[in-house]
């Protein structure tokens, strides 16, 4: 930027800062319109507005756009909002310098009435604007949109003004056809560090959208939504909404007993904890809680699970207590006999296998049979989700070079590896959900700008994405056959095939009801690749999130269905969310709350969390932590919500012979058991529970407590609790622990470097034409 813009933005500030709240006791439209209905014109008419041009405009930037009012007949105005909305995008496509656009919005703030002290309230804020904006919305006698707002900054009150003048008096259906990209076009373009401004564009339009569907949908007489159960957190206490949030809330404050129980046996017995994000809640409110008193727990995404283990082996712990599913517990005890740590026990908390969806998906014929198909299009590198067994890893890694990845950095891991290797072909695996939307978003990137690219990965442009795209395999399940028979149903797929004897065909909506039965007791074999929570936020969830809750923050994990990805994608580039890992969604809701304590005013933040419920423990232990200590002024009130998205598919589905013990509810011929939780009570219903693992929730707080006070297991008393080594080998000959380990460090060493390892490379490179890694 050069100095005399710089300079002009300095004389700007005043009018950008924040104005004091005007005083009015009466609404005045904006933009205003002939309230006179005129049911005998069939066109509407452009007359001259009482709005004052720009001062001394330039004749090169002369334009349509003069803030015009409009007359209007009620029954054609279809025109009107793309006509309006093209005199706008011409208007600050004409004006080649940002100064010139900050002026014009500057100049349009003018025409903005402001709001009386009664509507500048807390229910009226739009979210995720830097500034604060006040919305509020009618429905007139014409069933058409009439729109007011407000803003304490100038240039967002330019904003709102152009935005009222293009949508104010349009039918609802013309406010919602308008989308973010359409605002895009209009290149406003303010100066490095006015990006979070930019985004009251797509904000305010999309809190608009979601007031026009409320008064539809009042109009129409349409009973109200059910809202998701949430929590709400602030600094004087957490209110439960919904009976799945009560479950969820009732153990944020444990049992103080059961803590000193547990803090005593780890303390005596020198015990480290490592548990996920997705643990039962009474287990991660008590450990949450002994944190405070032993330093040897630590509650974190898979990616650094090991590594603390290793942290908590260097500072004298005899054992790790792993709460997570078994490949968790495989990985902690590999890396730690890598470490030196052989002597360190390692115990899982169950004494049957804790499984998990993805890790299944890895270690079928089916999936072995897409790597065979990659070892034979040298040079191919397979990354493969952290979510797999040790042993798939080691078998995986002699067909083909790998890599694990997580969810956190697999976009780095492939970026790095194509700008490292020339042609190299990528084969991702085995979450068929994160493959497609990795897929997605680096076609997204074809669209970005080399320097946008750049701030991604310095060694990619335009040009480079496009050519890596044709190089991108991702594990999916192609369905040759389906046939249904009387009784059942029968899947092909290459040359294996699954029958369904349990229900009828009229009871499967689609193919994706299949993934409901993972973990119901049929004797089905996961085998497309997809995580059983993430599954659940599919078209339902999306459907209901895009009409009620539009305008909260969207976090989304990395595994969810296309839908849901494209929606938090969406919501991404306006500022309002993040798709990423468990921590990379724990990060972006700290921040976020943290400027609002920041700006010191009062606000009420919402988001939807798209991923495992068990979250909620760390997000509000986090939240707490902020606000308790934030030096806000005492009127400054910051509440932040947790919204659980629920998902009618997570009821589940058996036939009326089914001889389970469960409560149900029957509903025609289909019976609806509703799950419970291990210990925590919640339920697997449309009306009290949603995205929750029950292979997580097999981690029980009886469960440890009962490895702990056995250890030292001098009696074996919790031997089937221990994490085994492997002792088999692999085809080659050599240690599955030492083989499956292998990529492990190869993602620690690009964690750590960067780059891919030399070895690694090596592999790659060196494979046979057979597509044999040469280890």
């Amino acid at each position: 930027m050069d100095s005399s813009t710089t300079a002009t933005i300095s004389s700007l500030k005043t009018a950008i800062s924040p104005s004091p709240n005007p005083n009015r006791t009466k609404k005045i439209p904006i933009f205003p319109y002939k309230k006179t209905k005129l049911p005998s014109f069939s066109n509407f008419k452009s007359v001259k507005c009482i709005h004052s041009p720009p001062p001394n405009p330039k004749p090169s930037n002369s334009s349509p756009f003069t803030c015009t009012a409009v007359t209007f007949s009620p029954s054609k105005t279809t025109e009107l909002v793309p006509s309006k909305l093209h005199q706008l995008i011409t208007e600050f496509q004409s004006l080649s310098q940002p100064i010139d656009r900050v002026k014009r919005l500057l100049h349009c703030a003018t025409f903005l009435s402001p709001l009386p002290e009664s509507s500048r309230v807390d229910s009226n804020r739009v979210m995720g604007c830097t500034a604060q904006v006040w919305l509020e919305a009618q429905l007139d006698q014409y069933g058409k949109m009439r729109f007011w707002a407000d803003s304490d900054s100038e240039i967002t009150r330019g904003f709102c003004s152009c935005l009222i003048w293009v949508l104010d008096g349009a039918a609802p259906d013309e406010v919602l056809k308008v989308t973010t990209d359409d605002l895009t076009a209009l290149n406003v373009g303010l100066p490095v560090g006015a990006r979070s401004r930019v985004n009251t564009w797509h904000n305010v339009l999309v809190s608009m959208q979601k007031r026009a569907r409320i008064l539809v949908a009042e109009r129409d007489g349409k009973k109200d939504f059910d809202p998701f159960p949430s929590l709400v957190v602030g600094s004087d206490g957490i209110q439960a909404k919904g009976s799945y949030a009560e479950a969820q809330a009732r153990y944020l404050f444990p049992d103080e007993s059961k803590v000193q129980e547990l803090v005593k046996e780890l303390k005596e017995k020198k015990i480290g904890v490592v548990a996920h994000f997705y643990m039962d809640p009474e287990v991660q409110g008590v450990l949450t809680a002994a944190q405070k008193h032993w330093p040897h727990i630590h509650i974190s995404d898979s990616l650094v699970m090991a590594d603390s283990a290793v942290k908590m082996a260097e500072a004298g712990c005899k054992f790790i207590t792993v709460l997570g599913v078994d490949f968790m517990s495989e990985n902690v005890r590999a890396i730690l006999d890598q470490a030196g740590f052989g002597e360190v026990g390692v115990y899982r908390m169950s004494d049957e296998r804790i499984g998990c969806s993805l890790a299944d998906a890895a270690s079928t014929p089916a999936y072995m049979n897409y790597l065979g198909a990659a070892s034979g299009s040298p040079p191919s590198l397979h990354v493969i989700y952290i979510n797999t067994s040790l042993e798939t890893k080691a078998y995986a890694h002699e067909l083909v070079p790998t890599i694990t990845c997580t969810s956190s950095n697999v976009v780095q891991t492939m970026l790095q590896a194509f700008a490292q290797i020339p042609d190299l072909n990528i084969w991702y695996g085995p979450d068929s959900y994160m493959g497609a939307n990795i897929a997605k978003l680096f076609q997204q990137m074809t669209m970005m700008s080399d320097e946008e690219i750049a701030e991604i990965h310095p060694a990619h442009n335009g040009d480079s994405i496009r050519s890596l795209l044709p190089r991108l395999h991702y594990y999916q399940l192609y369905v040759i056959c389906i046939s249904f028979y009387d009784g059942g149903l029968s899947l092909e797929y290459g040359s294996h095939s699954l029958a369904f004897p349990f229900l009828s065909s009229s009871h499967y909506k689609n193919l994706w009801d299949f993934g409901m039965l993972k973990c119901r007791g049929l004797p089905f074999h996961n085998i497309d690749g997809t995580c059983i929570v993430h599954h659940l936020f599919g078209h339902e969830v999306v459907e209901k999130i895009n009409d009620m809750y539009c305008d909260a923050f969207l976090t989304a994990h990395l595994e969810v269905p296309g839908e849901m990805f494209s929606l938090a994608m969406e919501a991404k580039r306006r500022g309002m969310g993040v798709v990423g890992s468990t921590q990379n969604i724990l990060d972006f809701i700290k921040q976020r709350v943290q400027e609002a304590l920041d700006r010191d005013v009062n606000d009420h933040l919402r988001f939807v969390l798209g991923t495992e419920s068990g979250m909620v423990t760390s997000i509000v232990a986090a939240v707490r932590h902020l606000l308790g200590s934030t030096k806000s002024s005492e009127k400054a009130k910051v509440n932040v919500e947790i919204v659980f998205p629920v998902s009618s598919d997570s009821i589940t589905r058996t036939s009326t012979t089914s001889t389970s013990g469960l409560n149900s509810v029957k509903v025609g011929d289909i019976i609806l058991p509703v799950i419970p939780g291990p210990a925590s009570g919640e339920g697997c219903s449309i009306h009290g529970g949603c995205a929750s693992c029950p292979y997580m929730k097999m981690n029980s707080l009886n469960s440890l407590l009962k490895v702990c006070h056995h250890l030292p297991d001098e009696k074996n008393k919790v031997e089937a609790y221990e994490a085994e080594r492997f002792k088999m080998q692999t085809l080659n000959g050599k240690s599955i622990a030492d083989v499956g380990c292998e990529p492990i460090l190869h993602m620690r060493h690009f964690q750590a470097t960067k780059e891919l390892p030399d070895k690694l490379v090596y592999q790659v490179l060196s494979a046979n034409s057979n597509g044999r890694s040469i280890s």
